[in-house]
């Protein structure tokens, strides 16, 4: 069993409120706020970071799908558009895009199709997000 640890403080000011989000091996620290997560602020968001962590996860999980199916892929790039809104109930993540371009040497269209439709349903950041809707672009380069 791997457990991965982040961590995130947040202080309230009078217009909202800002703080740091930092990741256990020191790779991400960042600043956000409330400016930077429903404005256009400097500063990085959670929807920002849960969609690189998904795009991230889907690359990966493909590559690897890609590699077993015997066909290696020489580059993958994922992309994810991260949807919060304001719905009656308060905010909420309703839905997330992955676009992904892959570079696969000798792979049918219907193949690649076929492996990147099971990566999305297997990878356990599309298993984690299972109370939103995702959806996904593939398409090869």
């Amino acid at each position: 069993m791997t457990v991965r640890k982040a961590r995130a403080t947040f202080v309230s000011g009078e217009t909202g409120g800002s703080g740091n989000i930092r990741t256990e091996s020191g790779a991400v620290s960042a600043e956000y706020s409330t400016g930077s997560r429903f404005e256009a602020e400097p500063g990085t968001n959670p929807e920002e970071l849960l969609g690189a962590a998904h795009a991230a996860c889907f690359s990966m999980a493909l590559g690897l799908g890609l590699k077993a199916a015997g066909h290696p892929a020489t580059r993958i790039e994922t992309a994810a558009e991260v949807t919060l809104e304001k719905l009656t109930e308060g905010y909420r993540i309703t839905t997330i895009q992955l676009i992904t371009v892959a570079e696969v040497p000798g792979i049918s269209s219907e193949e690649f199709q076929e492996q990147a439709h099971l990566t999305k349903l297997s990878c356990p950041v599309s298993k984690a997000l299972a109370g939103c809707d995702i959806f996904l672009e593939a398409k090869l380069a």
